[in-house]
C-alpha cells in the first residue's frame, strides 16, 4: 500500500483552521464527530470526489481516483477541522509509519492547540 500526503487537503485544513472553521474537541469525540458513510455519500453526490478528497490527509495510490477508498486519514466533518480527527490521523499515521502524514497532522494539531 502506497499512501502519501494529500498536500491539497493539508493546505485546505490549514486555511480552515485559520478562518475559524475548527472544533477544539477531545480525542475521544472522533467516533461521534466523524462523518457516517451516508454523510460521506451525500457529500460526494453534492460536491464530487475532488471536494471529498480535500477532507483526507492521505491518498492511497493503489485505489482509483474515482473511489472513496483512495482517501485515508479524515480530519473533519465537511464543515470544520476537528481536533479529535487530527489527533486520530496523527496517531494512526505514526502507527503505520506514514511519516509525512504524521508530520502534517502534528502541525495541524499544534495550530489547533494554539486556539485552546
Amino acid at each position: 500500500m502506497s499512501i502519501k500526503l494529500n498536500n491539497t487537503a493539508y493546505e485546505h485544513a490549514k486555511r480552515l483552521i485559520k478562518s475559524g472553521h475548527r472544533v477544539l474537541d477531545d480525542r475521544d469525540a472522533w467516533s461521534e464527530h466523524r462523518p457516517s458513510t451516508q454523510q460521506e455519500n451525500e457529500y460526494i453526490a453534492e460536491h464530487g470526489l475532488t471536494e471529498y478528497a480535500h477532507w483526507y490527509l492521505g491518498i492511497d495510490d493503489e485505489h482509483d481516483q474515482d473511489t472513496k477508498g483512495r482517501y485515508k486519514f479524515p480530519y473533519g466533518d465537511f464543515e470544520s477541522v476537528h481536533r479529535c480527527g487530527v489527533l486520530s490521523a496523527e496517531s494512526r499515521a505514526a502507527q503505520y509509519k506514514h511519516d509525512d502524514i504524521e508530520a502534517a497532522a502534528a502541525h495541524l494539531h499544534g495550530m489547533l492547540d494554539a486556539y485552546r
